[in-house]
């Protein structure tokens, strides 16, 4: 289980790295009206399949602590239903596939940074508990 809960904590650093560099890389492209390119898609594709494993790994280690003894706290709990939503809100960008370049860096923008509040709302409920 330590490597589990080892492999969870080193990811969230990855995906923090890919997220600051899909926001400044949005941002940028929305700004100076550049085209959606596959660099583009490539970075919101790897943030949001990072955001999938990471909690498929915080699942895993709630269930395998929360059956050996760790119990399921309600903090706990919370924690892993705002990781879920979370990692559903990295997956909106595909509603927009179909839109101008413009609006489909503004867009990843939004889900970029709203999926990251909700991390930070996350462990703010976990330090809580």
């Amino acid at each position: 289980m330590v490597f589990l809960l080892t492999a969870h904590s080193v990811l969230r650093w990855l995906i923090l790295l890919i997220a600051l560099v899909a926001i400044v890389k949005y941002l940028i492209g929305w700004l100076s009206n550049s085209q959606f390119k596959g660099m583009d898609r490539g970075l919101m594709s790897g943030f949001s399949g990072l955001m999938d494993l990471q909690v498929t790994l915080g699942i895993i280690l709630l269930l395998w602590s929360g059956f050996s003894g760790a119990g399921f706290s309600i903090s706990r709990i919370l924690h892993g239903v705002l990781m879920i939503v979370a990692a559903v809100v990295a997956h909106l960008s595909a509603r927009w596939k179909n839109v101008d370049d413009k609006t489909h860096f503004q867009s990843n923008l939004f889900i970029v940074v709203g999926s990251l509040v909700l991390v930070a709302i996350g462990i703010a409920v976990l330090s809580m508990g």
